[in-house]
This record gives C-alpha cells, sequence and structure tokens, in this order.
C-alpha cells in the first residue's frame, strides 16, 4: 500500500481530521496575517460586502449539502453484489462519514451566520476568521463528499456494467457416461 493510500484510508475512517486539517489552516492563515501584517483579504472587503458573502456562502453549502443527500440515495438505491459486500464490511464507516458530511453542513452554516451576526465595521470579533473557518470545513468536507460518492459510484459502475454470470448447467447425471463416450 502506498504513503498516499494509507493517508486516504486514515482519513476516511477518522471524520475529525477534517475539523483538525480545518484548524490547521485557518491557524497558518491567522498566524501569516499577525506575523508579516498582510493577506487578510477579507479585510480588504467592506464590511456590507462581507455579511452579504457571509450570507451567500452560507445558501451555497446548503446546496452542496443537499447533493450529500443526492448521493447517499444513489448508495442506498444500489445493490448490486459488490455494493452490499462493501455495505456489509463497511456500514460503520459509511454511516459515519455520511453522518459527518451533514453535520457539517449544519455546522458550516451555523459557522456563517455567526460571523455574518458578528461581523461590524470594526471587526472586533475577528468573524473573518470565523467565516474562514467554516469555508476551510467546508472544502474539506466537500472533498470527503467527492470521495466518498466516487468510491460508491465506481463500486456501483462495476456492478452494473459487467457481464451477468452465466447460467449454471442444467443437472444431468449423466453426463459422465456421455464424457467417456462420445457420439461417434
Amino acid at each position: 500500500m502506498s504513503v498516499r493510500e494509507s493517508l486516504i484510508d486514515r482519513w476516511s475512517e477518522a471524520v475529525w481530521w477534517d475539523y483538525v486539517i480545518a484548524f490547521l489552516l485557518v491557524a497558518g492563515h491567522v498566524a501569516a496575517v499577525h506575523v508579516s501584517g498582510h493577506g487578510d483579504w477579507l479585510a480588504w472587503i467592506d464590511s456590507e460586502q462581507r455579511v452579504s458573502l457571509y450570507g451567500t456562502a452560507a445558501g451555497v453549502v446548503s446546496a452542496i449539502g443537499g447533493l450529500s443527500s443526492i448521493a447517499i440515495s444513489i448508495y442506498l438505491s444500489s445493490n448490486g453484489e459488490r455494493i452490499r459486500a462493501v455495505r456489509r464490511h463497511y456500514q460503520r464507516e459509511l454511516r459515519r462519514n455520511w453522518k459527518a458530511l451533514l453535520v457539517a453542513t449544519a455546522v458550516i452554516c451555523v459557522g456563517c451566520l455567526a460571523a455574518q451576526g458578528l461581523d461590524n465595521k470594526s471587526d472586533t470579533h475577528s468573524a473573518r476568521y470565523v467565516f474562514e473557518a467554516s469555508i476551510s470545513l467546508a472544502l474539506i468536507r466537500f472533498l470527503r463528499m467527492l470521495w466518498l460518492l466516487d468510491s460508491m459510484m465506481t463500486v456501483n459502475d462495476r456492478d452494473q456494467s459487467d457481464p451477468p454470470a452465466p447460467p449454471t448447467p442444467r443437472f444431468d447425471p449423466g453426463w459422465r457416461q456421455r464424457r467417456r463416450n462420445p457420439p461417434a
């Protein structure tokens, strides 16, 4: 197993990594802004525009969250041999991932709306960073949704595109005798 595959496996099994990654992204950005005094791109935007951006982002995240519902329904409606095996062997991990996607949609929207409520002309509450944390989590969870949807669709596609198994031969107790003495 390659390092990449190992990392993806660990990431897929522990949904809490998404929060850690989002936190590290924002913490790195906050540190870079405080050290350099530059790079706070949301500070360049007027407060009214930021508030509109926060609300719009919450709407977009909600719409994308709805896509995860479509992905869940594709997964639930699939009924091939491979997809049943995946459900049987990985049901806990899959449930945790699907649930994490839906919960994250709510958390991200609450974060965007909190930033919208906290932002004012002076932005003493650093609502911009609350928004950045929400959007970072949204990006990471979107990648998780794409990965999960692609994985499930790949399994489902293989179930649907493989040729059907050949029919079982009919029972014939005399086959051995005919095989030993073929007709001339």
